[in-house]
């Protein structure tokens, strides 16, 4: 059973940065492509940022330029640093983990950004 487990959310400015940080309990971790997702109230999930295990790295449009997904292997863990926040960025944030081709076959708790004044 795989562990992931995020930490970092919290209240924020809008402008303002944070840095979230999944700790993955997974051997494969280094072959595994690794995910953040988000979800706001009354929203679907949607994929924010996600690395493969070669560094291959998507972005969603709406996060470009402001948002940056990183791994380190060693440390079993994958970040995503969230500078220029805005009120839309609220939602509660999703680490994955997929080591197949579907959908991520695990998923952290969940940790909460909210971007407010």
């Amino acid at each position: 059973q795989v562990q992931l487990v995020e930490s970092g959310g919290g209240l924020v400015q809008p402008g303002g940065s944070l840095r979230l940080s999944c700790a993955a309990s997974a051997v494969v971790f280094r072959l595994a492509t690794m995910g953040w997702y988000r979800q706001a109230p009354g929203k679907q999930r949607e994929l924010v940022a996600r690395i493969s295990s070669g560094g291959n790295i998507v972005y969603a449009d709406s996060v470009k330029g402001r948002f940056t997904i990183s791994r380190d292997n060693a440390k079993k863990t994958v970040y995503l640093q969230m500078n220029s926040l805005k009120p839309d960025d609220t939602a509660v944030y999703y680490c994955s983990l997929r080591v197949g081709v579907g959908p991520p076959e695990s998923w952290g708790q969940g940790t909460q950004v909210t971007v407010s004044s």
